[in-house]
């Protein structure tokens, strides 16, 4: 078991960004989710850190980054809403289980929240039961099921 008791729950730097990425890559893997939307790449944590690092947060442990949650908004230029959108929570394996992804994600409401934000948005695949589990006892409810489909250009062939 490995020892918690010095958490805190930050937002990143620019030397915490390999940690973060090297994290994704062990919980967001295609054997864990066969249908990310989203790729999981070092594109997607610099870019975030690069336009929106207010909605980007770590857990560590003695400067050693054990988890993390990023996000974005979305102003709606009809609407009077500004939504919330959590595109990542991961928690090293590790430490999986210690209530830390729920720290990060109370203390990602709570920015939101002081942001004005009016609604708060997740998403996570249909049979993804662990996941739907932990937002729904954070308050989410409606789950809405979408469908997304791919098409593998190296093997396309025009329909006949």
């Amino acid at each position: 078991m490995k020892n918690i008791e010095d958490l805190k729950i930050r937002f990143p730097g620019i030397d915490d960004l390999a940690a973060i990425f090297h994290i994704g890559e062990k919980v967001f893997t295609p054997q864990n989710y066969s249908n990310l939307y989203r790729t999981w790449d070092e594109y997607e944590v610099t870019n975030l850190f690069n336009s929106e690092s207010e909605h980007m947060l770590v857990a560590d442990v003695n400067r050693r980054v054990i988890g993390f949650a990023m996000g974005t908004t979305i102003e709606k230029a009809r609407s009077a809403w500004t939504y919330g959108h959590l595109l990542w929570l991961g928690v090293d394996p590790a430490y999986a289980g210690r209530g830390i992804g729920g720290m990060l994600f109370d203390r990602f409401r709570k920015i939101m929240d002081e942001e004005g934000i009016r609604m708060l948005l997740v998403d996570t695949q249909a049979d993804n039961e662990e996941a739907i589990r932990f937002f729904e006892r954070r308050g989410f409810e409606n789950p809405v099921d979408h469908i997304y489909m791919t098409l593998n250009l190296q093997n396309y062939r025009e329909p006949r």
